[in-house]
């Protein structure tokens, strides 16, 4: 069964507009949502969590109605979310942390539940480090503890916003491949602003900017709707002449290399190169899906 938004609006009191009209269909695994900051992600995921009240539109998450109470209630049921921000107590140990969030989901069954807790710990890797306390935990060690509370009650829905930004590189690898092998069944919605979490993740995507979806498809198509755009071209350090988007540059003994996104000059001598999934989103930013990404 298919998550449907339909026509979702939310308008913020004194008439800030914070989504247009959203249409998407989530299909089960691993779905990702793309976009710069600001680009109405946050909202629409705190929508679909029951958070936050949606002003229009309808939202059918696997037959409940979003817009209703009842409909809210009985995804939240279903439902696991690690926000941007998660609020951790810092004198509890992570297991003493997990233990209390498992009362709070009513998960009253004392052995069940800290059965369920060791569990989970082994699955996210902080077993040895299950009693210290939070407050000595690093960022990606939270991270871990987070998307662990998010999975006490074996959700069919996860919900996860901007779970690997400030993470070290090892970390954030650490936390993707968590989260794919966390999918199976499931459906694990993934809000980022950073492309390569849903390169490595999601073979299905959509991308936001400006409270609207800009694109809706796979990866592949997205990396497609670049190709005969991308270039490199080497210039002696000044910036490369025509309507372009710097991807990168890699400065050399003879210059700066440049990778873009547009129709160089003619007179360049750019080099066509294969698009990649970043190229795909550069080149949707640079068509109107936002401004410059």
């Amino acid at each position: 069964m298919e998550i449907r938004l339909r026509g979702v609006t939310k308008v913020y009191p004194g008439g800030v507009r914070a989504l247009g009209g959203v249409d998407i269909t989530i299909e089960s695994g691993m779905f990702g949502l793309l976009g710069p900051n600001g680009a109405g992600k946050t909202t629409l995921m705190r929508i679909l969590a029951g958070i936050l009240h949606a002003t229009d539109g309808s939202i059918d998450v696997w037959g409940h109605d979003g817009m209703t109470e009842a409909g809210r209630l009985a995804v939240k049921r279903t439902l696991g979310y690690l926000p941007q921000d998660l609020g951790l107590y810092p004198d509890l140990s992570a297991r003493e942390f997990l233990d209390y969030v498992g009362l709070l989901k009513g998960m009253e069954d004392r052995a069940l539940r800290r059965r369920r807790v060791g569990e989970l710990l082994e699955k996210v890797a902080l077993v040895e480090a299950a009693d210290r306390r939070l407050k000595t935990f690093s960022g990606g060690m939270k991270r871990r503890v987070g998307i662990a509370q998010a999975l006490l009650s074996d959700p069919r829905l996860i919900i996860v916003d901007e779970p690997t930004a400030g993470l070290d590189p090892e970390e954030r690898i650490r936390f993707r491949n968590l989260l794919s092998e966390t999918a199976g069944e499931r459906t694990v919605l993934l809000s980022t602003h950073i492309v390569e979490d849903i390169a490595q993740t999601c073979r299905h995507v959509a991308v936001m900017a400006g409270g609207r979806v800009r694109f809706q498809g796979t990866t592949g198509e997205l990396v497609e709707a670049a190709r005969g755009r991308v270039w490199t071209l080497s210039t002696d350090g000044g910036r490369p002449e025509g309507d372009l988007t710097v991807v990168s540059m890699v400065h050399t003994g003879a210059g700066v290399c440049y990778r873009v996104v547009g129709e160089p000059a003619a007179s360049s001598g750019a080099a066509a190169a294969e698009p990649t999934l970043e190229d795909g989103y550069v080149w949707l930013m640079q068509q109107g899906g936002g401004g410059p990404a």
